[in-house]
């Protein structure tokens, strides 16, 4: 008999045990794991459960744990960070001159992809495979040896290689606009059909908060169309639904190609928009630092 299935917790339950004892919040648990606030307090409960013992007393909505957590976080903590590291060097092996690359989806599909013939043009043995999420880093499950991401957005311990600079405005298609001359005065912003990108948490810029930060003295809430997805959201605006609030990395040659336009002249500058980081795992090498130069070159050229 396996000796393991005695003695050994509900193993489902030993992340959201350890999240919940670090961040001492069942909510901030949750949104760290992407799970419901109720999945978090079932598992602790089966843990308690199982193990016969209270983990976490609970006052005025924060959690403490009581000694036996405290013993037993201790105990989960160490285990977890040796079953990382042992996995972590596990997924270090790799085929000479491959890069593996996470992106942000809209950076991937948007800036990325454009752009990736023209290294492979120059670099015909290095071989980068992308995968792209809607999730931050963060959430990961695969190993990668950089990352692309919004800088607002979590990166946990991944180094932060270097930043670039990006821009935020209104685009939409010049078939919405018709015959109408533009750029437009921007107090007429609510007078047409905003598309939305909310999602949570809100680690995007929204309109409400675009004009708070070029000190525009306007609200417009949700008013519109609402898109849980940048990509929808942008073919949203290509197709003359409306105006969006779009990153100029990635909506720049959707703008030179003319299927989008700036119907207003406003702009939010942010110095330090995009961030690329390197798996802490990630080994130097020659054909990541050729990637790595192109990269910031591609990045940083306008």
């Amino acid at each position: 008999m396996n000796k393991f299935r005695k003695t050994l917790p509900p193993l489902a339950s030993l992340l959201p045990f350890e999240a919940t004892s670090r961040l001492g919040s069942v909510t901030k648990a949750a949104e760290e794991l992407g799970l419901t606030q109720a999945a978090i307090s079932r598992q602790i409960r089966l843990l308690e459960d199982n193990l016969g013992t209270k983990l976490f007393t609970r006052r005025n909505r924060a959690v403490y744990l009581t000694d036996q957590g405290i013993e037993f976080t201790n105990a989960v903590s160490s285990a977890l960070e040796t079953l990382s590291a042992s996995t972590t060097k596990l997924r270090e092996v790799y085929k000479p001159n491959e890069i593996l690359l996470f992106a942000q989806l809209c950076e991937g599909l948007y800036w990325l992809m454009p752009r990736l013939s023209t290294f492979y043009q120059q670099h015909q043995n290095i071989e980068v495979k992308v995968s792209v999420s809607t999730l931050p880093v963060t959430e990961s499950q695969d190993y990668f040896d950089v990352a692309l991401q919004t800088s607002t957005r979590k990166s946990g311990d991944c180094e932060l290689a270097f930043t670039a600079a990006d821009e935020v405005f209104p685009v939409c298609s010049p078939k919405y606009l018709g015959q109408q001359d533009y750029p437009l005065p921007i107090d007429e912003l609510p007078n047409y059909q905003l598309l939305h990108h909310k999602v949570h948490p809100q680690d995007w810029i929204e309109w409400d908060e675009w004009l708070e930060r070029i000190r525009i003295p306007l609200q417009v809430g949700y008013q519109g169309i609402i898109y849980d997805s940048y990509p929808m959201m942008i073919q949203s605006a290509i197709e003359g639904h409306g105006i969006a609030l779009a990153w100029r990395q990635t909506t720049n040659q959707l703008i030179q190609t003319g299927q989008l336009l700036r119907p207003f002249k406003e702009s939010l500058i942010l110095p330090e928009g995009l961030s690329v980081y390197l798996h802490p795992a990630c080994k130097p090498r020659a054909e990541l630092d050729i990637f790595m130069d192109w990269l910031h070159d591609e990045l940083t050229a306008q």
